[in-house]
C-alpha cells in the first residue's frame, strides 16, 4: 500500500489547474497538494496565501506530493492569477434558496466534468479561504459556479475534503473513459466483470460435477447446483475469479469422490463451523 509507480499523469483534453484564494491553514494546504497528486493533477496557483509555504505542516500534510507545493505559483490578486485560463469556475456551498436565482447558478460535479471534457480549454477551479469562501467580488469574477451535493442543514466542507470531491470526479471520469489506454491509467481494478464462454461452461461444469458428488437426495444435488449457478454467475465474477473457483470446485469434489466409500465419513461428514 502506498507504493508509486513511474509512470506520466493522466491525460485530459482540457487542462485543469486548482486555485486556491487566501489559503489561512498549512495543513489544508498540504491537504489539497495530496489530494490533488492522488488524482492525477498537479497545477496549483496561491492568490493572497496566508499561510508559509515553508511550513512543515504543509510538508507534512502533503506527503509524497511535495512537488505540488513546491511548483505552486503566487500571485497578490485574483485577476492577475486568473488572466490566463479560458474558464474560471468558483465554488461554494452558500447556494441561494427558493423558486427563483438570481446570482449563484451551480452546477453539481458531474455536470462540471461534462462541461470540461472533450474541450480543450485552460480550466481554473476556484476555492475560497477556509471559514470564508470565495467572496462575492471573486464569485463575480468566475464564468460558473460549482456545489458539492451537500446536505443543506451543513452544507460547507472543509477546503481539502472539497478539492478532493471534485477532482475525483474528473478522475472518475477518466478513468471511466480511459482506463488501459492511456499510460497514466493503467488497467488495474478491472471496468468490465466478464468471463469468455469457454470459462463460463468450465464453471458450470465444476458446479455441476460438485453438486452430483454431494451426498443427499438428487433434489438436494440440483438444488445446490442452481443456487451455486445462480449466485456465482450473479456476482459476475472477473477471469482469475472464475479459475479460482473452478479449482476449488474441482478440489472439493475430488475429496467427496475419494470418501464417497468411507461409513465413517458418512456418518459424520458434517464438522462444525467454529
Amino acid at each position: 500500500m502506498g507504493e508509486r509507480a513511474d509512470i506520466p499523469l493522466p491525460l485530459s483534453h482540457y487542462d485543469l489547474t486548482v486555485v486556491l484564494v487566501g489559503v489561512s491553514h498549512p495543513g489544508n494546504l498540504g491537504a489539497v497538494c495530496r489530494s490533488m497528486l492522488n488524482y492525477g493533477f498537479d497545477q496549483l496557483v496561491l492568490v493572497n496565501p496566508k499561510c508559509s509555504l515553508d511550513d512543515g505542516e504543509a510538508f507534512a500534510r502533503a506527503k509524497h506530493a511535495r512537488r505540488v507545493l513546491d511548483g505552486a505559483k503566487i500571485f497578490d490578486s485574483f485577476s492577475e492569477a486568473t488572466d490566463q485560463f479560458s474558464l474560471v469556475m468558483g465554488t461554494s456551498g452558500k447556494r441561494e434558496i427558493g423558486d427563483k436565482t438570481l446570482f449563484r447558478h451551480f452546477m453539481y460535479p458531474w455536470e462540471m466534468v461534462d462541461r470540461i471534457t472533450d474541450t480543450n480549454l485552460k480550466v481554473a477551479l476556484v476555492f475560497g479561504e477556509e471559514g470564508k469562501g470565495l467572496s462575492t467580488e471573486d464569485l463575480e469574477r468566475c464564468d460558473v459556479f460549482v456545489t458539492l451535493p451537500t446536505w443543506e442543514g451543513y452544507p460547507i466542507a472543509n477546503l481539502s475534503h472539497a478539492v478532493n470531491a471534485l477532482l475525483y470526479e474528473c478522475q472518475r471520469s477518466r478513468v471511466i473513459r480511459s482506463q488501459g489506454s492511456d499510460a497514466g491509467l493503467p488497467d488495474i481494478v478491472p471496468l468490465q466483470r466478464h468471463i469468455s464462454p469457454p470459462l463460463r461452461a468450465t464453471m458450470i461444469e465444476a458446479i455441476h460435477q460438485f453438486s452430483e458428488a454431494l451426498p443427499g437426495k438428487p433434489e438436494r444435488k440440483s438444488s445446490m447446483e442452481q443456487s451455486l449457478k445462480r449466485t456465482l454467475m450473479r456476482s459476475a465474477p472477473t477471469e482469475d475469479e472464475a479459475t479460482r473457483l473452478i479449482g476449488g470446485f474441482v478440489d472439493a469434489t475430488t475429496a467427496l469422490e475419494f470418501c464417497s466409500d468411507n461409513p465413517h465419513w458418512r456418518n459424520e461428514r458434517r464438522r462444525k463451523i467454529e
